[in-house]
C-alpha cells in the first residue's frame, strides 16, 4: 500500500512539475497572429539590461531583455509605427499556468515610456529557478508585481476594438 502511495505522489509530482520543465522557449504572436517562437539561447543571444527592483519586499537584480527589443525581434514594429489604431493594441503575457497580464503596447515602447519593462531570464546573477522560469516578466514601477508573471510561455498582441 505504501509503495502504491509513493508511486501515485511521484506521478503527480511530476505533471504538477511538467509545464515548467517543458516551457523552455517563448512564442510571440503579431495582431494577424503571425508566430515567431524563441529557444532560451536565442534570448540569451538578445542584448540584456540589468534592473534593481525590490520583490515582496527582498531585494533583487533581474537581468533580461527589454520588451522593445523582444518585439521587434519578432517583427512587431514600435517607434515610428506606432499612431492611429496602433495606440489600442496591447500585450498579452500568458504562464504555464493560464495567468495572464496585459500591458498596453505604447508602454512598452522606448519611444512613449521611459522605463523598460524586461523579459529576465537571470535573477541575482543566476538563471532563473523552476518556480519563476525560465522566463519572467519584470515591470520595475509597478507598485504591486502582480503583472510580474512568471513563467512566462506567449506574448500576442490584441489589437482592442
Amino acid at each position: 500500500m505504501n509503495r502504491r502511495r509513493s508511486r501515485l505522489l511521484c506521478a503527480v509530482c511530476l505533471l504538477l512539475a511538467a509545464p515548467a520543465l517543458c516551457a523552455q522557449s517563448l512564442q510571440v504572436i503579431d495582431a494577424d497572429g503571425h508566430a515567431k517562437t524563441f529557444t532560451a539561447a536565442e534570448i540569451a543571444a538578445l542584448p540584456h539590461v540589468s534592473v534593481q527592483v525590490s520583490d515582496h519586499g527582498t531585494s533583487a537584480q533581474f537581468e533580461g531583455v527589454p520588451l522593445h527589443v523582444v518585439l521587434p525581434a519578432a517583427g512587431i514594429k514600435l517607434e515610428q509605427e506606432m499612431r492611429g489604431p496602433r495606440m489600442a493594441e496591447v500585450l498579452v503575457v500568458e504562464a504555464t499556468d493560464n495567468y495572464k497580464v496585459v500591458f498596453a503596447l505604447a508602454e512598452l515602447d522606448p519611444a512613449f515610456a521611459t522605463r523598460e519593462i524586461i523579459l529576465a531570464d537571470k535573477r541575482d546573477g543566476k538563471p532563473l529557478d523552476a518556480r519563476e522560469g525560465p522566463f519572467r516578466v519584470v515591470a520595475p514601477g509597478d507598485k504591486r508585481p502582480a503583472r510580474w508573471i512568471r513563467n512566462a510561455t506567449s506574448m500576442r498582441i490584441v489589437a482592442v476594438k
